[in-house]
């Protein structure tokens, strides 16, 4: 009897592992081998989910970003405890986070980068959440705020 698999619920777990092998060793010098070898499958298993990198980096960027509002904003705090709140998440895993988005987009010009689906879900769902937090006028500014407030921390050592 052949085995059913979801593949839906199959792929999304392989994203979400792959995530971690992409965060911790890079985009440029990651092959689909060594991914498929990490996630336990065979080359050619990981080409039927994800047709090439691309796909498979863009799948990862759904799974985090799916994640990252789960509960994040809590209704009853004040802006600054939210916005405090949502630092804190992003300041986890910054640094590690910022070197696979310029692994990511070396070699890419501003045209592709604006076009780059993976980069634009993420931003878009950056802003839509700072955007719950302190109102639409204020999201890009505040973004840039927190975005500004975590490199400066990070290159300082902090």
């Amino acid at each position: 009897m052949p085995k059913r698999v979801d593949h839906e619920a199959y792929s999304r777990a392989l994203a979400g592992r792959a995530a971690a092998y992409f965060s911790a060793h890079g985009y440029a010098g990651t092959g689909m081998r060594q991914i498929a070898d990490h996630l336990g499958v065979s080359k050619s298993a990981l080409y039927h989910y994800f047709p090439n990198k691309e796909a498979l980096f863009l799948a990862c960027t759904r799974q985090i970003m799916a994640g990252l509002d789960s509960g994040l904003v809590d209704p009853g705090a004040s802006e600054q405890e939210n916005l405090d709140r949502l630092l804190e998440v992003m300041r986890v895993n910054f640094g590690a986070e910022m070197a696979l988005v310029f692994d990511y987009l070396r070699g890419k010009t501003r045209a592709e980068i604006a076009q780059d689906e993976a980069m634009q879900m993420a931003m878009e769902s950056y802003r839509a959440l700072v955007e719950r937090i302190v109102g639409q006028a204020r999201a890009e500014e505040t973004l840039a705020r927190l975005l500004g407030t975590l490199l400066l921390e990070y290159c300082s050592g902090k």
